[in-house]
């Protein structure tokens, strides 16, 4: 794995709507950018060899970061993922890097969680505006932690790097008020 740099972004919001958020909700995101290791080959049928090498990796530098910032996986109510490639590489290629286990399982497991992390990926320049998604780490259909947070680097990724993102929340969105998705099931809609 080829890394370049590593960031971690923090917000606690304190009010929201007029009204005051107590405790504060804390989001965290924490990125790496690193080199595409798949550029260069043509539309590569197996992309298993450098998955098994480079997601583990990236997983045992990008977990310990945000469970620091996070403040542990009992401050942790939902979780995400996303990938941006840089503009010469494919999509499939940021997938191949998030949406496997050997990534999300020691993010899932350090959070004490059981859901499937919400994800986005993504192909863009440097600089461009990332949104990570996120839910309920133990309940999908807990439409209050369906929220997202968001963040730049302003110079990454390059042309021949993918970004890869996880990020946190400790709570669900201020003021919560919509329902849970099971009530909808109960009452026989969707």
């Amino acid at each position: 794995m080829e890394l370049r740099k590593t960031a971690v972004y923090i917000e606690d919001w304190h009010r929201e709507g007029g009204g005051q958020i107590d405790p504060p909700l804390r989001y965290v995101i924490a990125a790496g950018v690193l080199t595409n290791p798949w550029l260069g080959g043509g539309v590569e049928q197996d992309l298993s060899p450098e998955i098994e090498a480079i997601a583990p990796q990236l997983a045992s530098v990008l977990v310990p970061l945000i469970e620091d910032a996070s403040g542990g996986p009992s401050k942790i109510e939902a979780f995400g993922k996303a990938a941006v490639v840089g503009l010469d590489g494919e999509i499939e290629h940021g997938a191949a890097l998030i949406h496997t286990l050997r990534f999300g399982n020691p993010f899932r497991t350090m959070a004490d969680g059981t859901s499937y992390l919400s994800s986005t990926t993504t192909r863009g320049p440097a600089g461009c505006h990332v949104v990570v998604p996120m839910a309920n780490k133990n309940n999908r259909g807990q439409r209050s932690h369906f929220i997202s947070t968001e963040f730049v680097i302003p110079d990454a990724p390059n042309a021949n790097e993918i970004l890869v993102a996880i990020a946190t929340v400790s709570g669900g969105r201020p003021f919560a008020r919509i329902g849970d998705r099971t009530i909808d099931i109960a009452e026989g809609v969707g």
